[in-house]
């Protein structure tokens, strides 16, 4: 098996010049992994280099994968991802994956960018104040998940859990989400791969997936952003995270099977 002219051209646009050592110690792995995912892969669906590069570093993150990261840090950068988007990932991941986590990957990000000269701090993207990150961070909170679902949960919270339902608006939306730097259906998309990537967050993703709907990003959308992922989290997360889409944006009528192509020698 050869590396596609399509694998080399995707690569090389992510890429620019370099060839892996691992071309030569692994050259079969490297030639199917590469044929799988930059063509066969790439080239199925619309998302576009930036976004794909955006939800692939957030599934690095939450995967833990952070020699990756580094790697496709640097092709997001490449490619046209800014420094700021890159750096509001790395951020966002910190209430999801958490800071312990995530430290390492603020220190790569850092070093990534030292290395391309780019200068830090980068401009502030923060958009709250102590005195009003709770109110707005609930009303972000609410425009993803829905006002009267958010009312409901505080509602319902039993009072030695009334802090977890602040922390949530205060803190995850209010100091994560009203950020700039990424628009709120961007932002979703990133909650989406990191919470498919970690595993274990069954009922967190389909909330997910309402709340992709909620901002805008439809069954395809959510789709095509797992189909980018697969490669790089596998296919058991890959095939959860369709479960989740499929229980709450069921296919509105049935898609035909691909016919088999057949051999043309036989």
């Amino acid at each position: 098996m050869a590396i596609s002219e399509a694998a080399r051209r995707n690569h090389e646009q992510l890429f620019p010049g370099h060839v892996s050592t691992l071309a030569t110690t692994d050259p079969e792995l490297v030639e199917y992994f590469d044929n799988f995912a930059f063509d066969e892969v790439v080239h199925h669906g619309t998302l576009d280099v930036g976004i794909r590069l955006i939800v692939q570093l957030a599934a690095l993150i939450a995967g833990q994968a952070v020699r990756e990261y580094r790697v496709m840090a640097g092709a997001a950068l490449t490619v046209g991802v800014t420094p700021v988007q890159i750096k509001e990932i790395v951020y966002q991941a910190v209430p999801y994956v958490g800071m312990g986590k995530v430290f390492d990957f603020l220190h790569a990000t850092n070093e990534v960018f030292t290395e391309r000269g780019i200068e830090l701090p980068l401009p502030g993207q923060s958009t709250t104040t102590p005195e009003d990150r709770l109110a707005k961070g609930r009303h972000v909170q609410g425009e993803i998940v829905g006002h009267d679902a958010v009312d409901a949960m505080y509602a319902n919270a039993p009072a030695d859990l009334a802090h977890i339902q602040r922390y949530l608006s205060g803190n995850c939306f209010g100091d994560h989400l009203t950020r700039t730097g990424l628009d709120l259906p961007t932002r979703e998309l990133v909650t989406f791969s990191f919470l498919i990537s970690m595993g274990g967050c069954d009922e967190q993703v389909k909330g997910h997936v309402r709340g992709n709907r909620n901002v805008g990003n439809d069954r395809a959308r959510l789709i095509e952003v797992v189909t980018q992922l697969l490669p790089f989290i596998g296919y058991p997360r890959s095939l959860n995270a369709i479960a989740a889409i499929n229980e709450i944006t069921p296919p509105t009528t049935a898609e035909p099977s691909a016919e088999p192509v057949k051999d043309e020698q036989s």
